[in-house]
């Protein structure tokens, strides 16, 4: 069977619960390919007409806010054993000094940190475990991954989409593997942006981490 024939038999609705449950499990703190997964969603929705991308733009912006805030209950219940649970599963990301960075993150830039830990991978996977352990006020946290997730994720699905659509037009006289290097050059520029920020947040990570100079005595 071709590939494109193959794609057209799979049921949206099939595709609506997976982007909502991996995107969800991965916001709870599991870690999911989450944003592979909604890119590929929104990539086959361009070539699928089954699929509606407002559908789906809404269940992985369902899953994203459900997900974090089941996540963020787990935090707040679980409290400080809970990070040193992770920090012994995970000692690159959670040692003693990433969880005090984190503190001082959350305690300078409150609801944005939720707001754009969203866009980095590992941000969007522990964001709302650790609102909980920190005791962010709810209503905060509610308001920053109600935006987060709805800018994140419907703004992927909407971006993805388009640049599905456009590329399926341009290429129309070409085969379906000319529609591949489009597709792969626009992931490719999504790679490099996402490169940038992380490299933006790690920067931020270790300005957080870099001890305060301490004056000399007079």
């Amino acid at each position: 069977m071709h590939v494109q024939e193959w794609l057209e038999t799979v049921p949206a609705l099939s595709v609506y619960i997976l982007v909502g449950v991996v995107i969800g499990l991965e916001s709870l703190g599991i870690p999911l390919p989450g944003e592979i997964v909604l890119i590929s969603s929104a990539l086959l929705a361009s070539q699928h007409g089954e699929i509606d991308p407002v559908i789906l733009g809404t269940c992985a912006t369902a899953g994203a806010i459900i997900g974090d805030s089941i996540g963020y209950l787990i935090g707040r219940r679980g409290g400080k054993p809970l990070l040193t649970w992770l920090g012994g599963k995970f000692p690159k990301h959670f040692g003693p000094q990433h969880i005090a960075a984190a503190e001082r993150s959350f305690e300078k830039w409150g609801m944005w940190a939720v707001f754009f830990g969203r866009f980095v991978a590992l941000l969007r996977i522990f964001a709302g475990p650790l609102a909980g352990v920190l005791h962010m006020p709810y209503w905060k946290f509610l308001i920053a991954n109600v935006l987060g997730g709805i800018v994140w994720a419907g703004g992927t699905t909407a971006v993805i989409y388009s640049v599905g659509i456009v590329a399926e037009e341009w290429l129309k006289r070409f085969s379906y593997f000319g529609l591949l290097i489009a597709v792969a050059i626009g992931l490719a520029s999504f790679l490099v942006v996402r490169n940038r920020t992380r490299k933006a947040a790690a920067a931020l990570e270790q300005s957080e981490l870099a001890p305060e100079r301490v004056p000399a005595a007079d």
